[in-house]
């Protein structure tokens, strides 16, 4: 896999830049999402969450570059999220 902290750590695609709601606590400038849909972490997700906590959900890998940080950003559907993609 590549250094580059734009390309999903779990799947090696190139992120595409999401900019969080204003009404969120995940910042207001763009970060970076996999929305690759076959991504194995996101496959993952959907059972974990419903193992672990009954949940219709899974996540997807984010990295926030201002903060020089990644986690997961939950999606609750295979189109959560897709609608604040900012094209580069």
């Amino acid at each position: 896999m590549s250094d580059d902290k734009t390309n999903c750590p779990h799947c090696g695609q190139k992120m595409k830049q999401w900019m969080p709601p204003a009404d969120s606590t995940w910042g207001e400038h763009p970060q970076y999402v996999c929305f690759n849909d076959e991504c194995p972490y996101y496959i993952r997700g959907w059972e974990w969450m419903q193992t672990q906590y009954q949940q219709k959900a899974s996540y997807r890998h984010r990295y926030d570059p201002e903060a020089d940080e990644s986690g997961p950003v939950p999606v609750w559907s295979v189109d959560a999220l897709k609608d604040s993609i900012v094209e580069e």
